[in-house]
């Protein structure tokens, strides 16, 4: 197998790892969105929408939004990676690229969910969107459980987690940028909270509902749940150094930097440092991201499946 193929292959699993992960992440917000417009009918629906936009970095234009739209563009656009849809569509592509390195199993979760999306799609125009975003959750983490259960631990199982972690950075990031530097439409702590999947976690940790801004404390610098920031960094880190990447290498160095910051972060600093802190959170990730693709995905030509950086 050339070097060539190689790093086709490698770079289709990273992105495989990364659009199940926006995936899922982006049906967590949008569950937690809806479930916190219903048991507050009097929120403004406009508002709430227009922060689900700036979380996701898409614009929401000058007309009034309402949910139905934002499932439109955010759920069901088959187009755009940036919806569940689009994202899962680019994650069965770059699957189907890289068929000798992702076990059977893996495969069949996708390629399953991407055929089962059109029919959960048409109930929830009828239903509600809840069974849709459900059957992603699920999804998404049968993903990620076959692949911890059914490759063995090589370069290939790598990329994969690598993806994943480097996304979840991406995804906690862009939520508490829009509830930190975005007063006009930022969601409340619980909603950041359930839109993580990590209230229950939060509550057994501090032994109380997340109405305060610890909850950024939480999302950032537990080191036990896994979609943490410093948990997703050091998985990441490890991820690069198992695949060979000295300390000093352009895509380790960024984020090895931050997972140290963020260990030895003075957390009675943590509120005034949080703009700065996510705004460079973001940059190292990208950063790496970059560093990733020019070591390992060094190739000309095209490609046979989706991309894109945001």
């Amino acid at each position: 197998m050339n070097d060539v193929i190689l790093s086709r292959i490698a770079e289709a699993l990273t992105w495989t790892g990364r659009y199940v992960e926006r995936a899922d992440a982006t049906g967590r917000i949008l569950d937690a969105y809806l479930h916190r417009m219903l048991e507050d009918p009097w929120r403004d629906e406009d508002v709430a929408c227009r922060s689900l936009y700036a979380i996701l970095g898409m614009d929401a234009g000058d007309e009034p939004v309402d949910m139905q739209r934002v499932l439109d563009q955010l759920a069901f656009d088959a187009r755009s990676t940036g919806s569940i849809e689009g994202a899962l569509g680019a994650a069965r592509l770059n699957a189907r690229s890289a068929r000798e390195a992702v076990s059977s199993e893996m495969w069949e979760c996708l390629n399953s969910t991407w055929h089962a999306l059109a029919d959960q799609r048409m109930a929830a125009r009828r239903t509600g969107p809840y069974a849709y975003l459900e059957l992603v959750r699920r999804r998404a983490a049968l993903f990620f459980g076959l692949a911890d259960s059914t490759m063995s631990r090589d370069d290939s199982w790598r990329f994969v987690v690598l993806g994943r972690s480097l996304e979840r950075v991406d995804m906690t990031v862009r939520l508490l940028s829009v509830r930190v530097l975005d007063a006009a439409h930022a969601p409340d702590w619980p909603t950041l909270l359930s839109a993580s999947g990590a209230d229950e976690a939060y509550a057994r940790v501090y032994g109380g509902f997340g109405d305060t801004p610890r909850v950024a404390e939480f999302l950032l610098l537990d080191r036990d749940f896994p979609r943490s920031a410093l948990h997703a960094l050091t998985t990441a880190e490890e991820c690069l150094t198992a695949l060979g990447r000295p300390r000093q290498d352009p895509a380790r160095r960024p984020i090895g930097r931050m997972r140290t910051r963020l260990e030895y972060l003075d957390t009675h600093a943590l509120e005034d440092q949080l703009p700065v802190l996510l705004r460079d959170l973001r940059q190292a990730c990208m950063a790496s991201a970059d560093a990733v693709a020019d070591r390992f995905f060094p190739y000309q030509g095209p490609v046979e499946w989706a991309q894109e950086g945001a």
